[in-house]
Formats: C-alpha cells, sequence, structure tokens
C-alpha cells in the first residue's frame, strides 16, 4: 500500500498545473462575496428541462465544438439549470478560432457582468446547487445596497475525473444597485 500514497500525492499536486486558463478568479468555498465578471465570449448549448438531466447532452456539442477548431479548454463552465443549458468560455487569445454559431452550439458575447458569489466544495448536484443557491440568496437579501437582477446559475470549476470531495462550484445571481442605494 505504501507505494501509491506518493503516486497520489504526486497526482494531486500536479492538478494544479494541468488546470486550464481561468476567466475570473473562482470564490473560495464558504465565502459569499460581490463580483465583476469580465466580459467575455462564451459557446452555449441548450437542452429542454433541467440541466442535471442533460449535462450529458450539453457537454458533447461544445466539446465537439472547441475540439474541431482546436480551441483551448477555459474554466469554468456555467450552467443555467432550468431550461438546461451550459456555457463554455473562450479565452481571449482563442478567439479568433471561433468559427461562429452552429445548430448546436450558439456563440454569445457577455457584457462585463456584476454578480453575488457563493463558492462551494462537493459533487455537482441538484441538492449542492439549491443548498449553495439558498445561502447565496439569504447572505443577498441581507445585502443593503444590491438585490436580485436575474436568476442564479451554476459555475463548475473542475472536470468529471476529479474526485467529488475535492470539486469546486460557486452559484452566481446577477445583482444590480437597489432603488434609493447609493452606488
Amino acid at each position: 500500500m505504501r507505494p501509491v500514497l506518493p503516486f497520489f500525492l504526486l497526482l494531486f499536486s500536479l492538478l494544479p498545473a494541468m488546470a486550464a486558463e481561468q476567466a475570473f478568479p473562482p470564490t473560495e468555498p464558504g465565502v459569499a462575496e460581490l463580483k465583476t465578471l469580465p466580459p467575455g465570449m462564451l459557446l452555449k448549448a441548450t437542452g429542454r428541462g433541467s440541466y442535471f438531466d442533460e449535462s450529458n447532452r450539453l457537454f458533447s456539442p461544445l466539446f465537439n465544438y472547441i475540439s474541431t477548431h482546436k480551441i483551448a479548454m477555459t474554466t469554468p463552465v456555467e450552467a443555467k439549470i432550468d431550461g438546461a443549458a451550459m456555457y463554455f468560455w473562450v479565452a481571449p487569445a482563442e478567439q479568433e478560432k471561433v468559427a461562429g454559431s452552429t445548430d448546436r452550439v450558439e456563440v454569445i458575447r457577455f457584457p462585463e457582468r456584476r454578480v453575488a458569489s457563493l463558492g462551494a466544495r462537493g459533487g455537482y448536484s441538484r441538492a449542492n446547487f439549491e443548498k449553495t443557491r439558498d445561502e447565496l440568496l439569504a447572505w443577498l437579501a441581507r445585502q443593503p445596497d444590491v438585490e436580485a437582477a436575474a436568476e442564479p446559475y451554476a459555475v463548475y470549476w473542475n472536470g468529471p475525473f476529479t474526485p467529488w470531495f475535492t470539486k469546486r462550484s460557486e452559484v452566481h445571481v446577477p445583482v444590480r444597485s437597489r432603488a434609493g442605494a447609493t452606488p
């Protein structure tokens, strides 16, 4: 058993070095914050129903698109839960490789966005999403200067082969200034 431990220690120490480029910094697990996301180009695949029922079918067209056009993977992946949608960020240096929308992948440009974010750790399940969402919405309700401007969505930082107990995610809620709040 002892030879296995050094292998796993080496593997886990190399994982951060193999990570894809990040579109923005992650929110630490258990931390709620307001942050501004940069403007960006995202690739979108849509399905019906819940993201948790459709995620495998949403991933394939996005992965095929970036593979076909030799676009490097970027983290995180965004997920609209109800009305299933998955979004891949495209790094600025990779945007010239994007060949436009297809019948399965839509190219979208987002402006800078302000969101409330709560970081989490654990598997990418509906239960974890809902728990984190509810905690974030309770935190947001206590903020005097901002309010929700749209529905919460999930943000996933790790791939499918990451052990569930080390996976990191966030829930974001787009926000706007409350009426009468000082900017």
